[in-house]
């Protein structure tokens, strides 16, 4: 089956060995199958299972024209607007949502026209703008995907089946991931992005999405600046098996500046991070 899939280069491992690509794309079908299937059994009132599957669709298509077009960001950037459109459309979510500081706050139509957008854009450009290691794409979307549905179900939410098949499938393609195995591509990892956007709009759990994606931010915040103020592009170096960075212009070269390492150790460390954030996220949510 893998044979069917184009191959590219493993940046980082002796001999640039080529590795089957693409594979997000089994995210994308077997989780829209499931979601149709979920919402065909008519267990909702509304359109939420339907709405999720749409927005995976989406995303797929997105990262799969980019994975065939290599788009500019500049264009890229604005792509996961069109994946907004389902949310907007079928006005999935509640318009009230938890802040830090005033409480709960009703944005009322605002909420659908501009938090909505707004929600789905960054997460799936951070999602996106962090990768380039093995299990990178996959595992760090698949915590926060687990984070959000321990909270749907803590504040029993009846959402959190709709995660059951795709966080599984998700997991799934995590581990060969890592293992170097299979690489998801910008198909997996835009799909990804848009299923944390859409789940935390849908089960209202748009405050534990915030503190999950914190590393996100934090990376794509060193990119831009780097990438559209200073004209700097981050990029790591190898030294045998070892990863290091001759300088601080992303999440991973941050971390391989002061602590060069081998690939495996550098995606779990980013991992760990997100782990954190996550598990605060849990706690936050718990406690409120």
């Amino acid at each position: 089956m893998l044979k069917m899939f184009p191959k590219a280069p493993d940046e980082h491992k002796p001999g640039r060995p080529l590795v089957p690509n693409g594979l997000g794309i089994i995210y994308v079908l077997i989780s829209a199958v499931y979601l149709f299937i979920v919402q065909g059994l008519e267990r909702w009132n509304r359109l939420s299972a339907l709405t999720l599957a749409s927005c995976i669709l989406f995303g797929g298509f997105m990262g799969l024209l980019d994975d065939w077009a290599d788009i500019r960001w500049r264009y890229k950037a604005f792509l996961p607007l069109i994946a907004a459109l389902p949310l907007i459309i079928l006005r999935e979510g509640e318009t009230s949502m938890s802040t830090y500081f005033w409480g709960k706050i009703d944005f009322g139509p605002l909420y659908y026209f501009l938090i909505v957008p707004l929600i789905v854009t960054i997460t799936t450009n951070t999602v996106n703008q962090l990768g380039g290691l093995n299990g990178l794409e996959s595992i760090c979307p698949s915590i926060i995907l687990t984070g959000m549905l321990i909270v749907s179900i803590v504040h029993r939410r009846e959402a959190w089946s709709l995660l059951c098949i795709p966080l599984a499938i998700s997991w799934l393609l995590a581990y060969y991931n890592f293992r170097g195995k299979i690489f998801i591509g910008n198909t997996g990892s835009f799909a990804l992005g848009i299923t944390l956007a859409s789940y935390a709009i849908i089960a209202n759990v748009e405050q534990t999405l915030a503190i999950s994606i914190i590393p996100y931010i934090l990376n794509s915040s060193l990119v831009l600046i780097n990438a559209l103020f200073l004209k700097r592009r981050a990029r790591l170096e190898m030294d045998g098996l070892i990863l290091k960075a001759s300088h601080r212009r992303s999440l991973l070269t941050l971390i391989a500046y002061y602590h060069p390492t081998t690939e495996r150790k550098l995606v779990l460390l980013v991992s760990s991070l997100f782990t954190l954030t996550t598990t605060i996220a849990i706690l936050v949510s718990i406690a409120r």
